[in-house]
């Protein structure tokens, strides 16, 4: 008898040291916005860039393994890219005091669009995570998916042209 616990506890913590963890560890630092920003350089990639900068197949590929901390901070990004588009220095002060026509106008609203696939891509991967841990937000994925899938079209329609960024002051702290 004591010899059948023996082999059975030896089997099953070779077995449970064998599975995968469901939790991955943290992937993300926080990063200043200047750091994770995307909006610099040419139109066209805006997605694969910001999977330069996140780890976003890799959180993918074990949504409901993602650490608490890595979601905290996918959402901080994502809204410090939202306040780079919107807030006091952002991308709409930036393209109003240029105006939106001019060259700087145009690199400047071709940086906006980049950033928004930032925004959104982050936007839905962090809604997926929060599916997978047990949240019911399909509904909010479809809505934030379609609008990722219109600026990824708008970046794709404008590859090869002028993107510029904004200084923005933000990170990506929780």
């Amino acid at each position: 008898m004591h010899l059948t616990r023996s082999i059975l506890f030896a089997s099953l913590a070779a077995w449970s040291t064998a599975m995968p963890s469901r939790r991955q560890a943290n992937l993300l630092q926080v990063q200043d916005y200047a750091q994770f920003q995307i909006s610099d350089g040419l139109a066209g990639n805006a997605l694969q860039e910001v999977a330069e900068k996140f780890p976003v197949e890799q959180f993918r590929a074990n949504l409901a393994g993602v650490s608490q901390q890595d979601l905290e901070i996918l959402k901080a990004a994502r809204e410090t890219a939202e306040a780079a588009e919107t807030d006091a220095g952002g991308f709409n002060d930036a393209i109003d005091q240029v105006g939106e026509d001019s060259d700087d106008g145009k690199a400047l609203q071709t940086g906006k669009i980049k950033n928004k696939v930032l925004k959104l891509e982050l936007q839905v991967l962090a809604l997926q995570i929060e599916q997978a841990q047990g949240d019911d937000n399909q509904e909010k994925i479809d809505e934030e998916q379609q609008k990722l899938d219109k600026n990824v079209a708008t970046d794709k329609e404008s590859a090869g042209d002028q993107s510029q960024s904004v200084n923005f002051q933000g990170s990506s702290q929780p």
